[in-house]
């Protein structure tokens, strides 16, 4: 009888926490919740969505009641009428005014009050009914449904003018294609009104060629076969037109404002058969399709082809040939370097000095290329 009597005893106090607990929470939930309220009701214009009985009332952000119950008006469906209870002392006027808000990350609606002039009348019921807030029309509509029809309206103008954006759309395409083409001569347009507008006259970079030089020292008989020229190596930095100048410490930089009239390997390679066949020599460009036994082919590696400076400048030109048989076995190699001085830094005269190089270049490939065939 004693244990029972323990056990009911610690029951019974268990229970009376408990039940003050759930007390004591819903007393903080509802801001004294003991005190006494006021009834109003709150007349909307559009559905309610998320707002239920239980709902916080703010006045101002602060927590002054509750929502007691919602219901359809009866003589007009459109409206939805909200019962709410306030604290007692709560400052509502007829020019407050109301609005619902989520609330939280749980998006729980609430009742939103807000201001009222001290000098306007208080809120007074008619016919023994609670006092009548009557809201806006737009309070109600959620974000969600003023985005849907924001992107209605926005949906529905781009429909009604599907075939103009389209055609728009078109327009800058073709546009951009005939940009894309005429690059280049956007570019030169740009530079003539850069000129204009600093007053300068245009004056195009003068064009040098090489000359094509005439072979001496070779044997009287013709040599047999072909000989192929293929399309020579060279580093990025003399796949140029330009006139190379070489520091002492191996920098190439540009020199003047002329060019060459091709790439300086391919000017190189033209002039070299043009040498040949002056001489009598059958040659061609490119690798062969089909070897003849006769046939031989060289392969250059251009590896300078500018002047030196600007103390003590000279023009130098240097590459690397390898004379192949007709079945493609390495015949023979050699190294060719040529120096002429320069006697100023002057475009034409170290043009001329160039030529004057290459002369002899071509010259000694020639006679190279013979002694070995």
């Amino acid at each position: 009888m004693e244990t029972n009597a323990r056990y009911l005893a610690v029951g019974s106090l268990a229970l009376t926490v408990i039940l003050a607990a759930f007390a004591f929470v819903y007393w903080l939930d509802n801001s004294g919740g003991l005190a006494s309220r006021v009834p109003y009701r709150l007349q909307f214009f559009h559905n309610v969505s998320g707002l239920q009985p239980g709902a916080a009332v703010l006045f101002d952000g602060v927590r002054v009641g509750e929502v007691t119950g919602l219901i359809i008006d009866p003589h007009d469906p459109e409206h939805v009428v909200a019962s709410i209870a306030v604290n007692e002392g709560t400052p509502l006027r007829k020019d407050t005014k109301v609005d619902i808000e989520s609330q939280g990350l749980t998006g729980t609606a609430a009742v939103l009050l807000e201001g009222g002039s001290p000098s306007a009348p208080p809120l007074v019921g008619k016919d023994g009914a609670p006092p009548l807030i009557v809201a806006g029309p737009d309070v109600g509509r959620s974000l969600t449904q003023t985005a849907r029809q924001a992107l209605q309206r926005v949906d529905k103008i781009l429909s009604d003018n599907a075939d103009s954006f389209k055609a728009t759309m078109d327009n800058l395409k073709s546009f951009t294609d005939a940009l894309a083409r005429n690059s280049d001569k956007v570019d030169a347009v740009i530079a003539g009104l850069e000129r204009m507008t600093s007053g300068e006259t245009a004056k195009p970079p003068p064009v040098y060629d090489l000359n094509v030089p005439k072979l001496s020292g070779l044997p009287d008989t013709r040599l047999p076969g072909q000989i192929f020229i293929s399309d020579p190596t060279a580093v990025v930095a003399l796949q140029t037109q330009r006139l190379l100048s070489r520091s002492p410490d191996g920098q190439l930089v540009i020199v003047g404002t002329m060019q060459w009239s091709d790439t300086l390997p391919k000017l190189f390679q033209e002039k070299i058969l043009q040498s040949f066949e002056d001489a009598g020599i059958s040659a061609s460009l490119g690798p062969p399709d089909d070897h003849a036994k006769t046939d031989r082919e060289i392969k250059i590696d251009l590896r300078s082809f500018n002047v030196t400076g600007p103390v003590d400048s000279n023009a130098e030109i240097g590459f690397a040939a390898t004379l192949l048989s007709g079945d493609g076995h390495v015949l023979k190699t050699h190294v060719f370097k040529t120096s002429i001085p320069c006697s100023s830094r002057d475009e034409l005269v170290m043009v001329k000095a160039l030529n004057t190089a290459f002369g002899n270049a071509a010259n000694d490939l020639a006679v190279w290329a013979s002694e070995a065939l």
